[in-house]
This record gives structure tokens, sequence and C-alpha cells, in this order.
């Protein structure tokens, strides 16, 4: 079986004064503090939630 694509981010911004929504994608990435890390498997609807709060995160790939 081939290895699954995975990419790595970090959150480097508050979500403090930001939308709702931009606070629930935070969560959704599995981050809810500064400089927590998940890592998650690289598929178009994750690309989605780290393009919508990009401004506050750090993605590197794997």
């Amino acid at each position: 079986m081939a290895e699954k694509n995975t990419v790595t981010v970090t959150q480097v911004g508050s979500p403090i004064g930001r939308r709702a929504d931009q606070r629930a994608t935070l969560i959704g990435l599995g981050l809810n503090k500064l400089h927590r890390t998940s890592t998650l498997e690289d598929t178009p609807s994750v690309r989605g939630m780290i393009a919508k709060v990009a401004h506050l995160l750090k993605v590197e790939e794997a």
C-alpha cells in the first residue's frame, strides 16, 4: 500500500477577535492553543480548512 500524504500544521496566531467560523475551523484542525501542532491527512477538505485560516497557521509538507 502507498503511504498516505500528510501535512503538519502549527497554530502561530491567536483566534481572539476572529470570526466564530475561523475559531471552529481551528478546532476542526485539532488546534486550540498557540504553538500546538497537528498532523493531518492531505485531502482537499483539509486543504480548504487550512486556506480559510492560513494567516493563523504555519504549514509543513510531509
